[in-house]
């Protein structure tokens, strides 16, 4: 549904850092992530979500859900808010697996995502 929270990023320093204390405190289990900078995929019991490195003094990202990135990024804008010009690095694969993240700041400046999921594969595995 659009305008859930559909993703949580947690960026910082040292992932594998990350994963032994968000694991051992939450009990979160995790999977191989992607991109650059190491991560992992984040296995929680309601909301997906991803740690990744290289990120000094970053908190949580939070994404919202969308149903079409470009038709929400130019509602920001006519809203007054901002989308940021941050690549994120997406790569087919990534995108396939994970859906598209942009991040955007509010008509105030507060920031957050902005989250398509991936399409829905069929059940045999294809498309």
């Amino acid at each position: 549904m659009t305008g859930e929270i559909s993703f949580v990023e947690l960026g910082v320093t040292d992932p594998d850092r990350a994963r032994t204390f968000y694991g051992a405190l939450l009990g979160w289990s995790f999977g191989p992530g992607s991109g650059e900078g190491g991560g992992y995929e984040v296995r929680t019991p309601n909301v997906p979500g991803g740690i990744h490195g290289g990120d000094t003094g970053a908190g949580p990202y939070v994404f919202f859900r969308v149903d079409d990135m470009s038709a929400a990024l130019a509602r920001v804008v006519e809203l007054g808010g901002r989308v940021d010009d941050f690549d994120l690095e997406q790569d087919d694969a990534s995108t396939a697996r994970f859906g598209r993240f942009t991040f955007c700041h509010d008509d105030q400046g507060s920031p957050f995502g902005l989250h398509q999921p991936p399409a829905a594969r069929p059940p045999d595995g294809t498309g």
